[in-house]
């Protein structure tokens, strides 16, 4: 599924099974929220924090999906046409960092 048909597919989500979207505020809150799970798993299972039990199970996919959840809302919310947002930045990143990281001492 490409960016424009997820897009389409968590519009049709809050009109199926949603009120409405919550308010950019409120999605911003969530937003954050989500990516803070996501920041507590990859800094206990692959950084110097212990993992505790209960997080164990806690899935990263799963983690990484509500973050993409709450960016596509705030995207349609916004009138953001994802796909194009996307494309276009990884354009400009290519032309911009083509060779940039390959003499990077730190990356070798």
């Amino acid at each position: 599924m490409d960016i424009q048909n997820a897009q389409e597919a968590v519009d049709k989500w809050i009109q199926d099974h949603g009120v409405r979207y919550f308010n950019e505020l409120t999605n911003m809150a969530q937003l954050t929220e989500e990516v803070g799970e996501v920041a507590r798993i990859i800094a206990r299972r692959y950084g110097e924090q212990s993992e505790k039990e209960s997080d164990k199970n806690k899935d990263l996919g799963e983690e990484l999906a509500d973050v993409m959840f709450v960016v596509l809302c705030l995207a349609n919310q916004t009138g953001i046409n994802l796909q194009d947002a996307f494309d276009k930045k990884l354009d400009l990143k290519t032309k911009r960092d083509h060779d940039r990281h390959h003499n990077n001492e730190k990356l070798k």
